[in-house]
């Protein structure tokens, strides 16, 4: 085996893990939808058909093999009703799909422990429930508060933006019925989101349904009756007759006008508000509740007419509503987007036959069959045809990347040109792209710092604002004698801006816009708090192999001698090297097969152990190795003639020698080439030495730009971090601009060098292949794995992961954090100053009843949603730059 001086190489370490803290989505925003109880609402809106498909994540921590999971999983699968069963031997988890009207889950933990192990914290569950108007965090804060009341719960997590509610509790005191029961006794419906499809819908249709739901039917309604009860309030004042009195207060048409239009519109409000005071959740649909009732207590005991000021709360806030949903299913169409990347039917080969089935019905070693055009719909391998595919849904890759028999394809990827036949290597639910989507979904889990200031100080804010309300109303016609009527209003005009709305969504929707955008440039961000720590690092740490470089040992300079051709050297190196099962032989051996040269007959190899090899090839003793093989050979390595053409020496000759046709491979040749991060393999015969052959790991194409870039856009620091010898990292540094780089460093060595940037610089991005360098990953303040696709080890343990091995993702990534940063700041302090600005002018007459619904709520829920939507333009361009489109 060939042993040369210098090699390019990197320590390996451990993956790490990620874990994940649950995470409670608090309860300061407001609702967009009209919220069903259980004990049955008349809302054609909402499907009242309960999931009957639950999943439970048990903890068998001796199910630590595959023999273990073989027989778990066998137990398991004699109970009726289970759709799917998963041991992670890894991890000692279970995790179980199945029907809860034919199994429970103290049934499957009973069929685990028959198969011999014990399952931890056995009456422990954890499973996943659907509630399609759960779409905002007030409507979190009501299930959140409704949960808590629930003793047998112990730990939740509510995902507005997947409307998912994800429980864990114990089940040995109740099964998920009582978790049913406590979620609808919010007024939300457990129901199933794959009967309706709403989680499929396009973004025109979704939008076009918003303004013809029943909430906006009623809203439309309301407006009508507003407008009447204007028309004989200003215009038909003759006939604007008296109608009735209540509590000796006089009732007029244009009055009774106003109340229709409350009760129309009010419906869905008081309603919320009802749930929001059953649940002690002081929150905007409680908030409203309470101004429309005390305009309308305050017309009745003051005798001064306040129904127009109730009406147009009523009708603004339903229209506020309503534009709330339409801003917020604009950041939701992004993960939708990613989630219609996947056909739902394949064609699938059976029996002979091609038939069309659900992707769901197809089973991991079917042959799938993709036509040009067509997407491909599972994770394989190509077993039959040639074609470019288009994989940037998954990677981000710009350009289509050829695959012929062998390769592995990803679901929702296009294949443009040719026919290929893909044999399935996992099912719909575990492809590349399921666990994308499934990874954007649970971002949201991971809160921003600023997100959780957000949470911390909206608790305090919604309370002081009420009580400055009920101030402003009592205190003045207490004090100062002025009308009780406008100090009213201007109290339920305080109440309208109490709740910090837009001020609360601001992080949530730039997170998810953010985040979403960069799932589809393959850059797949796991949390929220990985977002905004990228942003904000001021160092980077790269490993060299598999990052800066390809990972690939190739052939980079061949210097023939005495007479020899290039392809006379490399046929004899590839010769020798053919036997050899050492990386740099491979690479020689590659480079020959690709340069179509015949390689000579080769017999009695032999290796010689930390030299070289030697082998006779077409009779003749040969040898490649080191330099110092050759000088136990006896050659004189500073005196040897070069290959001349026509008595001129070559180019290369020409320039490193200064002895006519000789060269000084000691001193000289040999160095330079070492210097340039290269290994030096010398080959000759007994009695003439034929050439050198310089064997390099290549830098990726683009590498010295994405660092340009990243240092333009305001990094710091960037250095590289390797286990290979200093004269390699010296070479490559210099080569790509690298500020500083750290050599022979064993897995540990990273990890202080991590701790010392850490220490120098405010967080630190730690760059590398996701299972190599898995400690230094761990320490940084950001683990970012490269090319990722496909690969379960990166996807899981990485904080960021770069599905492609594309370094001009790194400079998007950083850019998009950034912006992400900027926009989630803008979003906070704007929001929060027009609501305190708001707040201010109240006491004053300076903002009327309908700016406080139409600006300070509706205004600024659709000012930080489009702000955060920018975020989606930011997109990686061919030339390793970043723009971002004005919006």
């Amino acid at each position: 085996m060939t042993q040369p001086d210098e090699r390019s190489h990197d320590e390996t370490g451990e993956p790490r893990g990620q874990t994940h803290e649950d995470g409670h989505t608090h309860d300061h925003d407001h609702g967009d939808h009209e919220h069903g109880h259980h004990t049955g609402q008349d809302d054609e809106d909402v499907v009242s058909s309960v999931d009957s498909e639950d999943v439970a994540q048990l903890s068998v921590p001796e199910m630590d093999c595959p023999s273990c999971a073989g027989k778990v999983e066998s137990s398991v699968g004699k109970l009726d009703g289970i759709d799917s069963v998963d041991p992670q031997v890894t991890t000692g988890t279970l995790t179980v799909s199945y029907d809860r009207e034919q199994t429970s889950a103290t049934a499957i933990t009973e069929r685990v422990e028959k198969a011999g192990y014990a399952v931890e914290n056995a009456g422990e569950l954890t499973s996943k429930f659907t509630v399609p108007e759960m779409d905002c965090a007030s409507c979190a804060g009501k299930i959140e508060n409704a949960l808590d009341r629930v003793d047998r719960v112990t730990t939740y997590e509510t995902q507005p933006t997947t409307r998912t509610v994800v429980v864990t509790y114990d089940s040995s005191r109740g099964g998920e019925a009582d978790v049913i029961d406590a979620i609808e006794s919010a007024g939300y419906e457990v129901t199933d989101t794959a009967g309706d499809g709403s989680e499929r819908q396009n973004a025109a249709g979704d939008r076009e349904s918003i303004w013809t739901s029943s909430r906006a039917l009623k809203t439309w309604v309301s407006g009508g009756f507003v407008a009447l009860g204007l028309f004989f309030e200003f215009f038909l004042t003759g006939q604007n007759a008296l109608v009735a009195e209540v509590v000796g207060r006089e009732l007029l048409i244009a009055d009774l006008f106003f109340l229709v239009a409350v009760g129309t519109a009010g419906q869905v409000i008081f309603r919320n508000g009802y749930y929001s005071a059953l649940n002690r959740n002081l929150d905007i649909d409680l908030l409203m509740s309470i101004a429309i009732s005390g305009a309308i207590v305050a017309s009745l005991v003051f005798g001064e007419s306040l129904y127009f000021e109730a009406a147009t709360l009523a009708f603004l806030f339903s229209i506020a509503e309503l534009l709330e949903q339409y801003s917020m299913d604009r950041a939701r169409n992004s993960l939708r987007e990613l989630m219609d990347l996947s056909p739902d039917e394949a064609t699938v080969k059976r029996d002979g036959e091609e038939v069309t089935l659900p992707v769901d019905n197809v089973a991991v070693g079917d042959i799938v069959v993709v036509r040009p055009g067509e997407k491909i719909p599972m994770d394989g391998n190509v077993i039959d045809g040639e074609s470019a595919v288009n994989q940037a849904p998954i990677t981000g890759e710009s350009v289509p990347v050829d695959k012929t028999p062998g390769d592995e394809v990803y679901a929702g990827t296009i294949n443009e040109q040719g026919y290929l036949e893909v044999e399935v290597t996992s099912e719909a639910g575990d492809n590349t792209l399921s666990r994308i989507v499934q990874m954007v979904e649970d971002a949201q889990s991971n809160k921003t710092e600023r997100e959780q200031f957000v949470e911390r100080f909206s608790s305090y804010y919604t309370p002081v604002v009420v009580g400055f309300a009920i101030v402003v109303a009592v205190i003045p016609p207490l004090l100062f004698s002025v009308s009780w009527p406008t100090f009213i209003v201007y109290g339920l005009t305080l109440l309208v801006l109490a709740c910090p709305c837009a001020f609360v969504i601001s992080t949530p929707v730039s997170v998810v816009s953010g985040i979403t955008s960069a799932a589809k440039n393959g850059v797949l961000i796991k949390g929220g708090n990985h977002l905004e720590a990228m942003g904000a690092v001021e160092a980077i740490a790269m490993d060299k192999t598999g990052t800066i470089t390809k990972g690939e040992l190739t052939v980079t300079d061949i210097v023939p001698l005495n007479g020899n051709s290039e392809g006379d050297v490399l046929r004899c190196a590839s010769g020798l090297e053919s036997r050899s099962e050492h990386p740099i032989g491979d690479a020689i051996v590659e480079f020959a097969e690709e340069s179509d040269v015949d390689a000579p007959s080769v017999d009695d190899f032999e290796s010689i152990t930390g030299k070289g090899v030697e082998a006779d090839l077409d009779g003749e003793k040969h040898y490649a190795g080191k330099p110092g093989l050759f000088e136990e050979l006896g050659f004189d390595l500073e005196h040897v003639h070069a290959t001349t053409d026509g008595g001129v020496v070559t180019t290369r000759s020409r320039r490193i020698c200064e002895r006519n046709d000789c060269l000084d491979l000691l001193e000289e040749t040999v160095p330079e080439l070492q210097s340039q991060g290269k290994t030096v393999v010398l080959v000759g015969t007994e009695d003439e030495l034929e050439g050198v052959i310089a064997v390099a790991d290549e830098i990726r194409p683009g590498a010295k730009q994405a660092i340009q870039r990243l240092h333009d856009l305001g990094v710091e620091h960037i250095v590289m971090l390797t286990g290979d010898n200093e004269r390699t990292a010296r070479a490559i540094a210099t080569e790509v601009g690298i500020d500083e780089f750290r050599a022979e460093l064993l897995p540990d060595e990273k990890v202080e060098a991590i701790t010392e940037l850490d220490e120098k610089y405010d967080g630190v991005a730690m760059i590398g292949d996701g299972v190599n360098d898995a400690p230094a990953l761990a320490t940084a303040t950001v683990g970012v794995a490269m090319g990722a696709a496909g690969t379960d080890t990166a996807l899981e343990t990485a904080d960021i992961a770069l599905m492609s091995d594309d370094l001009s993702k790194l400079p998007y990534l950083y850019d998009l954090s950034h912006d992400a940063n900027s926009v989630i700041r803008q979003n906070i302090w704007t929001s929060l100053g027009a609501k305190g600005l708001l707040a201010l002018g109240v006491p004053f007459g300076l903002v009327p009843i309908w700016a406080a619904v139409l600006i300070g709520d509706a205004g600024m829920t659709l000012g930080v949603t489009g702000n955060a939507m920018r975020l989606s333009r930011i997109t990686p361009t061919a030339d390793d730059e970043t723009t971002a489109s004005d919006g």
